[in-house]
Order: structure tokens, then sequence, then C-alpha cells
């Protein structure tokens, strides 16, 4: 057998192109965190060295009876705060340039995968690929949430119109931000039209 994830966890792999709330149990992931430019060659190597470790833990469990399929990338971004005071989620991403950027990339990781095994890939892929961004990977666990989210279609940098869509919403029905902003690439934005792409965009809340 086989674990889908994107089919285990529908729900969380799905959005409509207007806002719901949601909540979501608690998951663990593969993680690296980085700072800057996601056009930059680091934020490319990043996610190079995920996706390295993620397959040697696919490997460790599928030897252990116990095989899945990789899910679709992930990524939370923040900012400095005291740098950038009183933005919304709508100034934020027109008003922060992408160096100043904090990002945590994500890929999620099925209940049989373990801490010791991401521990373990991470220092594989170090020491038999010479990937030395595998030394900045580590186990990650994410806390149940409550949140906000919309599909956008098109290119990053018309994510703006979206994002004015959901922080209206969030207005409307008395909802404070709760945590960091978090996108689901459901497009592989190294292969697809810019116009095509799909991306999960969210806000976790809280009410007000």
């Amino acid at each position: 057998m086989k674990t889908d994830l994107s089919k285990t966890y529908k729900e969380y792999y799905t959005a409509k192109t207007t806002p719901t709330l949601l909540s979501f149990p608690a998951a663990q992931y593969i993680s690296l965190e980085g700072k800057g430019d996601p056009n930059g060659p680091q934020f490319a190597a990043n996610i190079a060295a995920m996706y390295s470790t993620a397959y040697t833990v696919k490997f460790s469990c599928k030897a252990l009876g116990n095989d899945f399929t990789v899910p679709k990338l992930e990524c939370q971004w923040w900012y400095d705060e005291k740098l950038y005071p009183n933005l919304t989620i709508t100034d934020a991403p027109v008003n922060i340039p992408r160096s100043d950027w904090d990002y945590r990339l994500l890929l999620r990781l099925p209940d049989f995968a373990t801490q010791a095994m991401v521990t373990d890939a991470a220092t594989t892929v170090l020491n038999k690929k010479d990937i030395k961004e595998a030394q900045q990977i580590t186990y990650y666990q994410l806390p149940a949430i409550q949140t906000v989210q919309i599909l956008h279609i098109g290119p990053f940098a018309t994510e703006h119109n979206s994002l004015i869509i959901l922080n209206n919403f969030m207005q409307q029905n008395n909802l404070l931000k709760d945590g960091l902003h978090h996108e689901i690439y459901l497009s592989d934005f190294r292969k697809t039209a810019p116009e095509k792409l799909k991306t999960i965009l969210r806000e976790p809340a809280k009410q007000g």
C-alpha cells in the first residue's frame, strides 16, 4: 500500500476561489528555514535539499512496508514586524522587499514517518549527496489551526488580488490574524506557466 497524502488529507490540499474558514488538526513535516528572494538560487537549492530528504525518508518508510507519495511543497512566510509595523496581509506583499522575507519550506509527512527518520535522512543527503543545505533541515510539527483560505490562480505577482478578498472576508467576519501566512503550491512553479499556477493561500485566524 502507498499512502497518497493528497487523497488521505483531501480537504487539506483543496481550496475554492472564494474564502473559506476551516480547521485542521496538527501535522508533521520536513522543514527548512531561510530568508530572501524566492526567485534566487538559494531558495531553489533549499527546495532541492527538501525533496532529496523527503525521498530518502520515503525509501526508509518503504523498506519498512509503509510507502507514501511525496506531497506538494508548502511554505510559511513572515517578516520583522518591528521593522515593518502595522501592515495588513494585503499591505505586506507590496511594501516589503522580497529580500526581507523569512520563510519555512514544508513537506508534509505521513503519521508513520518519525523525527528520527528525518534526522537520518538529512544526514544521508548531506554526506552522500554533498547537499550542504541539508544541514538546515529539521523535523517540524504544526499545531492544530483554524485558518481562512482561498485558491489563487495565476502568477505569484498577482496574489495581492486574492489576499484583498481574503482580508475583506476576515474583516467582515471579525477574524484576526493568528499565525504565519501559509501557501501550498498545487502546481510545480518550475514547469507551469505563470497564468496557470494554482496556489492555496492561508491566513491562520481567530475571532476578534
